[in-house]
């Protein structure tokens, strides 16, 4: 069965204000004290916000298990030190984001000036074994129609910089600022995509292969597909359905190539549509549908999604929980929804951060 690993960024905020707080070095040298050896939490671009990953993990049980854990890890870290964690993918409050001291992201803040001071962003990447790059790379060539679906189930940032957006996952609209981000052609073997990354690099616009944003790319450390286009979720459930879902989609994917039948292309203009309408909708509206590319109720294509990967669900035991996930989410609201409707009730936008501080750790 393939393991799933994932990396989540939480924000770090004052528990009094819900404002963000440049406190990632002491949180990070705290768990390094507490938790010699670990290696579970990680600095980012900016000083507000800090990275976890799980281990690889089969069952699901087990990866939402641990997902809860980290975040509770990580809330205890901050507390110690005066702030907390907060699984927002924007601060609904104004900020001025702190670029960490590290040369690489010096780097980036001189190349790509105020788009990299203002990327405080925070998403959640899900990792999924395959059994080469052969494997990998015909996983992302048909993975690619489906991935929106998972940016509306995840979406989560729907303020920014103390202001409703208009979308519900905004960081999705912001993370495509950086030159390399977004859906990627078709890329048929691993020679070609290679290639592609290797050119792109030789150009000097991106600094190393670490700076490839593909919405879902071969990871350079592990030998998984690494997709990248959800929010950090408000709730680790929903962290966990994401990683559920992502897995059976990259099952599914194996078993096409398996069997033969080629990737669908819808192009990448669509694939940048769909993209787009997922993040202004989320589960709200409507979606562009992966197999017609034209709109239906987000209902409707979170069940095209569930019908498409449904044989490796029941694979993998995971029917009932991805089923009971999808249904709750379109039921209870995902972190978008939920956060508007705090602001609705509270009328603050502080009360929304500490209302989602206690949301991070249920």
């Amino acid at each position: 069965m393939r393991t799933v690993g994932v990396e989540e960024e939480l924000l770090l905020v004052d528990p009094e204000t819900g404002e963000p707080r440049a406190m990632s070095a002491a949180v990070l040298a705290r768990a390094e004290r507490e938790d010699a050896g670990q290696d579970v939490f990680e600095k980012e671009l900016h000083e507000q916000m800090v990275e976890f990953a799980t281990h690889p993990q089969s069952s699901m049980e087990r990866l939402h298990a641990e997902i809860s854990r980290c975040r509770k890890e990580a809330a205890g870290h901050a507390e110690e030190i005066g702030c907390t964690v907060a699984a927002l993918a924007t601060s609904p409050l104004p900020v001025s984001p702190a670029v960490g001291v590290n040369e690489r992201y010096r780097w980036m803040e001189r190349q790509y000036g105020i788009a990299t001071r203002e990327q405080l962003v925070l998403g959640c990447h899900v990792h999924v074994s395959v059994e080469s790059d052969e494997e990998g790379v015909a996983v992302l060539d048909r993975l690619r129609p489906w991935l929106a679906v998972l940016t509306a189930l995840s979406a989560n940032s729907p303020f920014w910089q103390g202001k409703d957006s208009g979308y519900a996952s905004y960081r999705s609209r912001v993370w495509q600022r950086w030159p390399s981000a977004g859906p990627t052609e078709l890329f048929e073997s691993p020679e070609r995509y290679h290639r592609r990354v290797a050119d792109m690099v030789a150009t000097g616009v991106i600094l190393d292969e670490g700076m490839i944003y593909f919405d879902a790319r071969l990871s350079e450390r592990y030998p998984t597909v690494e997709v990248r286009v959800s929010d950090v979720a408000l709730h680790a459930e929903t962290a966990a359905l994401v990683a559920t879902l992502t897995r059976a989609l990259v099952e599914t994917a194996a078993r096409e190539r398996r069997d033969g039948r080629e990737p669908v292309d819808p192009g990448v203009s669509l694939l940048r549509l769909s993209a787009w309408q997922a993040a202004r909708s989320g589960l709200t509206g409507e979606l562009l549908h992966p197999e017609t590319m034209r709109r239906m109720p987000a209902e409707a294509v979170v069940r095209a999604l569930l019908d498409h990967v449904a044989d490796a669900l029941v694979d993998h035991g995971d029917l009932d929980r991805a089923r009971e996930g999808c249904a709750r989410l379109l039921r209870d609201g995902n972190g978008a929804m939920i956060q508007r409707a705090l602001l609705e009730r509270t009328e603050s936008l502080r009360d929304v951060v500490t209302e989602c501080v206690r949301h991070t750790q249920e």
